[in-house]
């Protein structure tokens, strides 16, 4: 995916998970987080980050924030990005069939899923999870309590019953990531949901992306650790 009118920045501070104050071309300016999660180790003062300009002149906002370098790696922090990064990743491959029909918010039971897939006699549940925390070339999730994830794991094992095929995928919003493992100290419940789905037969994937500070997309598979 790409993203027009990029603009680089400071990051200066972030009042409540909403904004954040940057310096864009010497003028200090308030922008939107396209992220609510923590994100604490990657938005610390004097970070480079990337805006997105808005092409809506009513916002209260004129930027978007999407990305932000840590050390040599640059980032993509936009929580809407990792569904738009699969789609167009699943679009270019043959992950499922050529055929293959994607509807994306699936409602089943009481959770709503990110895409369900008709292919063939095949329903796929497909859940998505975008990935910001890294630690020594490692991934991690999620970076902060998440039961909703948790309810999302628990639906899709109990689809399975109901012949689905189900998938849980992890975009690394990053590059040069060895694995991804579940944040069993931030949200061990999650981590045992996880595994749990897993040994039922749920699908875990994880996926690595190609970013720069106008695009992302899928560039390599990543492993799992349970």
């Amino acid at each position: 995916m790409n993203y027009p009118n990029i603009h680089r920045a400071t990051f200066l501070r972030r009042p409540n998970r909403f904004i954040a104050h940057v310096l864009l071309e010497g003028r200090e300016e308030i922008v939107h987080v396209k992220n609510t999660g923590r994100c604490r180790e990657l938005l610390v003062p004097g970070a480079e980050v990337w805006l997105v300009r808005s092409d809506q002149p009513n916002r209260k906002t004129a930027y978007d924030l999407v990305a932000v370098r840590k050390g040599e790696r640059l980032i993509n922090m936009d929580a809407q990005a990792p569904n738009a990064i699969l789609a167009e990743y699943f679009s270019k491959t043959e992950f499922f069939g050529t055929d293959a029909v994607f509807r994306p918010e699936y409602t089943h039971g009481d959770s709503r899923y990110d895409f369900l897939v008709l292919d063939g006699e095949k329903r796929h549940l497909v859940e998505v999870k975008g990935v910001t925390l890294e630690r020594e070339g490692k991934a991690f999730f999620p970076d902060a309590p998440t039961e909703r994830g948790v309810k999302h794991l628990d639906g899709l094992t109990r689809a399975l019953e109901e012949k689905f095929e189900c998938w849980v995928c992890f975009v690394v919003q990053m590059e040069g990531i060895t694995c991804l493992r579940p944040n069993d100290e931030t949200h061990p419940a999650f981590g045992q949901a996880l595994r749990r789905a897993a040994e039922r037969g749920v699908q875990v994937r994880a996926f690595g992306c190609r970013v720069v500070p106008g695009a992302a997309e899928i560039s390599y598979e990543i492993p799992v650790l349970l």
